[in-house]
């Protein structure tokens, strides 16, 4: 089970968030939850408090979101496989390349024959010959040119699909450290709600008890004490899941556990003001490297209708070779068979289609489609970044929105339970009332919180998409 300790004024008693810290617990919810076997709550004159592990037989890590983001980077197993993709295209490349160059083989073959019908003494030959032979393309109508600079345009394209990768783990580490920032502060709520319900509980207990409430009164608030502590159960569920898809991203081994850790965060940084929407989108449009990716496929593309069109074109090819060989029974010595029988070859080679089954035509036609493709995808590519960064900006706008008035609604619900508490100690107010006071606060507090987090991650998205990595929580 995970415990969260946040030194902090209760929602409406103060703007700033706290230090977070997350760390293992291995108690579970107790009576009274803010007082657990073997844990103790400290907090000091810093704006953090932390509920300190008992016993733990794993290596733990206090991780920052810059750390988590760090560690993801260099160690992803997809993102390695990427770039070993990457590294692997560039030697495609410097294959084409060498396809420009001249070729050089050497070669011999020794043989033996037996004439078992032959009268002669010596019925068996021995054969050797030896060669060197090179070749070169002279023309192929600009296909090898071509290929070459297709495979530099592909390292291009193979070095921004790592950078799409690193962009995708950024969204997915940021979006699950802030989801497990937002259930840390979730639990801390629920636990307070709990002790609250407590007091209200033990209060209620003593007014039972000097006949001034009915024993329906204290059993309605028993039951809503229950309630409570398991919301902070439940709430620990959570935060132990959020906990573990962040772990599971950054691929710890299992005998790792990680604590969590955020700077304070200012109300002015949930509310800060936005670029123009338009403003973001085009920036976006040269940052993200997706977009790229997409036009170098387009240019890709097009040097494939090269290509193809190449198969329509002469080729012209160069050969040349030198070789000789020897005999046993050709009537010299192997020495000087080899130097007599020395032979130069040069030749010249051209070929010209004529017919090739409709072969050339269909790669030119299905290369056009290619590159029309590619275009389409491109095209499709900035109408997904569109959506993308119209999505974030209204969903950062509505966060704040709903920010502001969550905020004003959990001080006024706070005012109300304060009041409502009082005139039920009074005698003024029944359980239900109270009850219903302190559900109304609870349910404000985490609107807030809520709120709250859904503008944090989608203006990290937006500074995701402009080029600007994460700006507000570090």
């Amino acid at each position: 089970m995970l415990a969260v300790g946040i030194a902090a004024a209760a929602p409406g008693e103060g703007s700033d968030s706290p230090v977070v810290v997350i760390t293992d617990s291995i108690s579970g919810v107790a009576e009274r939850p803010t007082e657990h076997a073997g844990n103790t709550v400290t907090t000091t004159g810093e704006p953090t408090a932390t509920i300190p592990v008992s016993d733990t037989l794993s290596t733990t890590k206090t991780w920052t979101l810059n750390e988590c983001l760090r560690y993801a980077l260099e160690n992803n197993i997809q993102l390695r496989q990427s770039r070993n993709n990457y590294l692997s295209g560039l030697e495609d490349t410097e294959e084409a390349k060498a396809a420009m160059l001249p070729s050089l083989t050497a070669s011999t073959t020794q043989g033996f024959t037996n004439y078992p019908s032959t009268n002669v003494s010596d019925r068996n030959t021995y054969t050797g010959t030896y060669g060197v032979n090179a070749g070169l393309t002279l023309y192929e109508g600009g296909k090898l040119r071509t290929a070459v600079r297709q495979q530099k345009l592909q390292n291009r394209i193979d070095a921004l699909t790592v950078a799409e990768s690193e962009n995708d783990i950024r969204i997915a580490i940021v979006q699950a450290y802030l989801q497990a920032l937002y259930a840390a502060e979730a639990v801390e709520v629920a636990r307070n709600t709990a002790e609250v319900s407590r007091a209200q509980r033990d209060r209620a207990e003593e007014l039972w008890k000097a006949g001034s409430i009915s024993r329906v009164d204290l059993a309605q608030l028993e039951s809503q004490y229950a309630s409570d502590l398991y919301q902070v159960t439940t709430a620990c569920s959570t935060l132990d899941n959020y906990r573990l898809q962040l772990k599971q991203l950054l691929e710890l081994d299992i005998t790792e556990e990680m604590n969590l850790t955020a700077p304070a965060i200012q109300k002015s940084e949930v509310l800060s003001s936005l670029p123009a929407k338009a403003a973001i989108y085009a920036t976006a449009l040269e940052a993200m490297p997706e977009i790229e990716r997409g036009k170098l496929a387009v240019e890709s593309a097009e040097l494939g209708i090269r290509q193809a069109r190449a198969g329509f074109y002469p080729s012209v090819s160069l050969t040349a070779g030198i070789g000789t060989g020897h005999m046993s029974n050709g009537g010299y010595e192997n020495g000087s068979q080899i130097w007599n029988r020395f032979n130069e070859n040069l030749g010249l080679t051209l070929s010209v289609p004529i017919f090739s089954n409709r072969r050339n035509r269909t790669a030119v036609n299905k290369a056009r489609l290619e590159e029309a493709n590619s275009r389409l995808s491109w095209q499709d590519l900035q109408k997904t970044l569109l959506r993308e960064v119209e999505s974030a900006y209204l969903d950062a706008l509505s966060a704040q929105s709903q920010y502001r008035a969550a905020t004003e609604k959990e001080r006024y619900a706070r005012e109300s339970f304060d009041l409502t508490q009082e005139q039920f100690n009074l005698g003024v107010k029944n359980t239900v009332e109270l009850i219903t006071a302190q559900n109304e606060w609870a349910s404000s507090r985490q609107e807030v919180l809520q709120a709250k987090y859904m503008a944090l991650l989608n203006i990290e998205l937006l500074n995701i998409y402009q080029g600007l990595g994460t700006r507000t929580i570090n």
